[in-house]
């Protein structure tokens, strides 16, 4: 792989970001392609993200993944952006272009069904109840995904109510708040279950939940992929459902994003998932 002067500049931010496996996608991606180009990670500290984004302004790289906890700010950062971000009020890719502006996109739900069609085939998202653990950034583009979708009901729980209320006034009908003392009335009548909060990232507890009380129908899905079989996944696996895991949703919503960094789409050919569970101490 040549890096000239002239290489195209993508990236990702985050606070961490040391765990991030879009630099090892993206740049085996790009190897395979023999593009003139490269990913980076960055991590700008959270009081200097709205600085940090401003001062890429014109084109000094082409675009920016954006994950915890930066997502919702990026949106606001931008000068347009995409129906699904607006739903989704947050963003997880920046497109920089060479007049200054700066364009956000959502790709984190195209991701979370993508990864629930290769992982729970079969599974229909029109006949399924939704609980989404969780109210930050990575949960409003998974309600608006799975909304588009044609989820009948998503419910957020949090352990803040007011903050899955905002939720709530953010979108529509078929989107309801609770606290955790809801939660095992509403896993009886769960289809999905999403854990949309970074408990049990690097190997702790997952949130709390009885996946036996859960239909025996149900899929379970942990947005942590690091480690792959999170303890959340674990539980559920150990309680007979089905599970979907954040790396095949990691890999499915980079897709969208290489495509618009690069200009074209990455290679089928490259074994990404392997690389990724390779680093991951799990392959």
């Amino acid at each position: 792989m040549t890096i000239s002067g002239a290489a195209i500049v993508g990236g990702v931010c985050g606070a961490p970001i040391k765990h991030s496996m879009s630099p090892l996608i993206h740049n085996a991606w790009i190897a395979a392609a023999g593009l003139d180009a490269v990913y980076a990670p960055f991590a700008p500290t959270p009081e200097n993200f709205e600085a940090f984004v401003n001062g890429l302004r014109g084109g000094a790289i082409k675009g920016l993944n954006v994950t915890i906890p930066f997502k919702e700010r990026a949106l606001a950062c931008a000068d347009t952006a995409s129906d699904l971000a607006k739903m989704a009020g947050a963003a997880n890719l920046l497109i920089f272009a060479e007049d200054g502006s700066v364009h956000a996109d959502n790709t984190d739900g195209p991701g979370l069904l993508g990864a629930i069609e290769a992982q729970a085939p079969g599974f229909e998202v029109t006949a399924a109840r939704v609980v989404i653990l969780g109210a930050g950034g990575a949960a409003r583009g998974a309600v608006a995904a799975l909304l588009l979708a044609g989820a009948p009901k998503v419910t957020i729980v949090n352990r803040t109510l007011a903050r899955a209320q905002e939720l709530v006034d953010a979108f529509c009908a078929k989107v309801f708040a609770a606290d955790e003392s809801a939660l095992p009335g509403l896993l009886a009548e769960a289809g999905l279950i999403i854990n949309a909060t970074s408990l049990g990232l690097g190997g702790g507890d997952g949130p709390a939940a009885d996946f036996a009380l859960t239909p025996e129908t149900a899929v379970v899905m942990d947005m942590v992929y690091k480690p792959l079989r999170t303890e959340f996944l674990q539980r559920a696996q150990s309680a007979g459902r089905r599970t979907v895991d954040g790396l095949e949703m990691l890999l499915r919503q980079a897709i969208p994003s290489f495509e618009a960094f690069y200009g074209e789409a990455p290679s089928a050919e490259v074994d990404v998932r392997g690389l990724a569970l390779k680093l991951l101490g799990e392959a």
